[in-house]
């Protein structure tokens, strides 16, 4: 079987524009009604809750989906040992930093917004009580996604090595008839099997402990972009298909707005919601949206994104370190921006904007000059960059994407 080709720039511009989606949906987060966030302002606005709802359907299946080829990538030059070592470096070092240094000021001003009176060096402290958020002041919020991509990998490491083996490479072979027409949408099954039997009874909670369905949810998304990057038929047949799978994606989501802005969803208007077939159907309803917009970005930015330009490599690692820092800066600056008296497009706006130059110039100037914020930011070090850069230039694409993971 084919390997990749060597041009996969597509894949880093995607995750870029998957990371400054998250910046936009908690930026906005502030301003939505409808589901708890940190900080939030007195008035809501239905147009960016909408944003929001549109977002939330594809955004974290697409930053798993992506993970997946980010690993395939890895285990390239790696045993399923060392890889299992540098996703530590990678993700758990800067997983447990981020919990007790990056989060921490987020559950202080939501502390200060619910009656604390303290100051941030009496608050700190309570944090290493290690009782958890919301009765306590230790949580990892948004570093969910970093935590639950560790757990994964090692979960999936020996699977993913025997993946790329000689006896794997049949079996991926075997799977190219998912290239054909329109099977690769079959890829979606895992994913709506899980979603519709488990979502009611175990809601989202992004606490590891009692998210059950969703922490099985997640990695047939890592797993399917995994299969897709070391098939590349399958890539080949999301980009043919681009635009079926985004005419499937406006379908989708139009159906769902229709029952959910008329309260027709299931709960709302069958007694026996539970054990009723339609809210089963309603339910993998939702998992093939989320699936038609990740298979409708893979397909377009194959096709328009695999291009590789002089900024490519800055983003690409500064991504990662950009992630762990944003929400951080979003709650410190919506703490101040809901007390103010201006509308809240200008507000939405404002938030967006110092928050992206903000968490910018946090990584250009204290992050990704010295090793030792590298090392707790999950990059790589500044020799290894340019030893990889040097020695593999055929692979750059694919290095890029390595930088940041």
């Amino acid at each position: 079987m084919d390997k990749p080709t060597n041009r996969q720039a597509y894949l880093d511009w995607l995750r870029i524009l998957a990371i400054i989606a998250v910046l936009f949906f908690h930026a906005a987060s502030p301003f939505v009604a409808e589901w708890h966030w940190h900080i939030k302002n007195k008035e809501t606005s239905h147009l960016l809750l909408e944003f929001n709802y549109w977002l939330h359907r594809f955004r974290m299946p697409l930053l798993f989906f992506i993970s997946g080829t980010v690993s395939y990538f890895m285990l390239q030059r790696r045993s399923g040992g060392g890889f299992i070592g540098l996703r530590f470096r990678r993700l758990f070092i800067p997983f447990v930093f981020g919990m007790f240094v990056v989060v921490p000021p987020q559950v202080y001003l939501e502390r200060l917004n619910q009656g604390y009176q303290g100051n941030y060096f009496s608050f700190y402290p309570s944090v290493f009580k290690l009782i958890p958020y919301p009765k306590g002041n230790t949580s990892w919020h948004h570093l969910w996604f970093i935590l639950y991509l560790f757990i994964y990998d090692v979960v999936c490491a020996p699977f993913f090595v025997w993946l790329i083996s000689q006896k794997g490479k049949i079996i991926l072979q075997k799977l190219g008839w998912l290239a054909r027409g329109k099977n690769i949408y079959l890829i979606t099954l895992p994913s709506i099997i899980i979603y519709s039997s488990l979502s009611l009874r175990f809601p989202s909670t992004d606490d590891l402990i009692h998210d059950v369905a969703f922490f099985l949810y997640w990695p047939t998304f890592l797993v399917g972009g995994f299969i897709c990057i070391a098939n590349p038929r399958l890539m080949d047949s999301l980009e043919k298909n681009r635009r079926f799978s985004l005419t499937l994606a406006f379908l989708s989501l139009l159906g769902i707005n229709y029952l959910r802005w008329n309260n027709y969803e299931p709960w709302h208007v069958l007694s026996n919601f539970r054990t009723n077939w339609l809210t089963y159907a309603y339910l993998a309803l939702e998992v093939i949206c989320a699936w038609s917009w990740v298979f409708t970005a893979v397909g377009y930015g194959k096709k328009y994104l695999d291009k590789r330009h002089k900024i490519l490599s800055y983003a690409n690692q500064a991504v990662y370190p950009f992630f762990i820092l944003h929400q951080t800066v979003i709650v410190i600056i919506a703490y101040y921006v809901v007390q103010t008296s201006d509308t809240i497009g200008m507000k939405f706006v404002f938030t967006v904007i110092v928050s992206f130059a903000l968490t910018i110039g946090m990584y250009h100037l204290f992050v990704r000059p010295y090793a030792i914020t590298r090392l707790l930011f999950g990059m790589k070090s500044k020799k290894e960059v340019e030893k990889t850069d040097i020695s593999v230039p055929v692979r750059t694409s694919q290095v890029a994407i390595e930088a940041t993971s």
